[in-house]
């Protein structure tokens, strides 16, 4: 069997099987299954598999056509220009939570501007939260744009925290961000094992839903690891300059109608945030305030019905400057406060 061939029929198979992307979904596959890229595809169309590449692309589209997702197949999914590990112990990252990054390093630089400070270029002196990391995709983007700032990334799942530890590593910020096992921004004691993560109540980050379905350094100093060694923290959380999250934020009753491949392969902790979806985001807010300094920033990813319910939890005794940012699609999508 020739690529062409090959290619023909892993999109028919898939297309037969009503999978999204079918076409994009067979090319991924295909350049997983022969170790090649998309150039080197379509430069060799005619060329010849090797039987044993030919079984793996097979069996590849046969586990698409059941229900698993094209991320969690090759094992990976881009974020913010960055190629992230994906496994199904974490939620795929999902281009509009791109949104959460934007909207941060906007009110971190408007910041800087009222109060008549020079901007921050590399994030000098800035501490930075990411709550519910998983992937660890929002860590290490800011990171990667602020690569001065020390951060902490909190997950309640232990498996999660590794996959972001892998990717920091990966994208060698592993130095920077402090891993915390973590009840949103409360840490657990640290057990008898070598810096083993704790239980906790918020796992990974929620996908964007749409209208149909739905880490800092101590004060002063840097984490002093070596380079790809990045560690799960032990010790208390301090105060922050900008909190960012993508909690779980779908709500039970909802799971019907969410995809497949949704439903039945990402962590059900890291989907649903309750029976309505938006019953962490209370819990969520009134840490936040607590581990936030005076103008700290809070950044929150919602889901497609959330925002009724979220924005009264920004009241003005202790927040100012709310606003609303809405994706490509209209939907509000992330909602940002300033600590009053």
């Amino acid at each position: 069997m020739d690529i062409r061939t090959a290619l023909k029929k892993g999109i028919a198979q898939l297309r037969e099987a009503h999978v999204p992307s079918f076409t994009l979904a067979a090319e991924l596959l295909l350049l997983h299954a022969l170790g090649r890229d998309r150039t080197w595809l379509y430069a060799h169309s005619e060329e010849s598999i090797a039987d044993a590449d030919s079984q793996r692309f097979l069996s590849l589209i046969a586990r698409r056509t059941a229900g698993e997702p094209t991320q969690y197949l090759t094992g990976k999914q881009e974020f913010w220009g960055l190629e992230f590990e994906v496994t199904p112990d974490v939620l795929i990252p999902r281009p509009e939570t791109e949104h959460v990054i934007e909207v941060a390093l906007d009110r971190l630089a408007l910041t800087e501007l009222r109060h008549g400070r020079p901007q921050y270029t590399k994030g000098q002196e800035l501490q930075i939260a990411d709550i519910g990391t998983g992937s660890g995709c929002i860590a290490i983007a800011l990171v990667k744009e602020l690569p001065a700032a020390g951060i902490y990334a909190t997950d309640a799942s232990p498996k999660a925290l590794e996959v972001a530890r892998r990717n920091a590593n990966r994208h060698h910020v592993g130095d920077r961000i402090q891993f915390v096992h973590a009840n949103l921004l409360e840490p657990c004691p640290v057990g008898p094992q070598h810096v083993a993560p704790h239980p906790g109540t918020i796992a990974n980050s929620a996908p964007p839903a749409t209208s149909s379905d739905a880490s800092t350094r101590s004060e002063g100093a840097a984490p002093n690891v070596p380079s790809h060694e990045s560690r799960v923290a032990s010790h208390e959380l301090p105060l922050f300059d900008l909190i960012a999250s993508n909690p779980p934020y779908i709500g039970r009753r909802e799971a019907a109608s969410l995809p497949r491949e949704v439903r039945e392969h990402e962590p059900a902790a890291a989907l649903y945030g309750g029976e309505e979806g938006y019953e962490l985001y209370a819990g969520l807010i009134a840490q936040a305030a607590k581990h936030l300094k005076r103008g700290g920033i809070l950044v929150l990813e919602l889901g497609h019905n959330s925002l009724p319910a979220v924005q009264p939890l920004l009241d003005a005794s202790h927040w100012v400057n709310v606003a609303v940012t809405n994706d490509l699609a209209g939907i509000p999508r992330v909602i940002a406060a300033e600590k009053s």
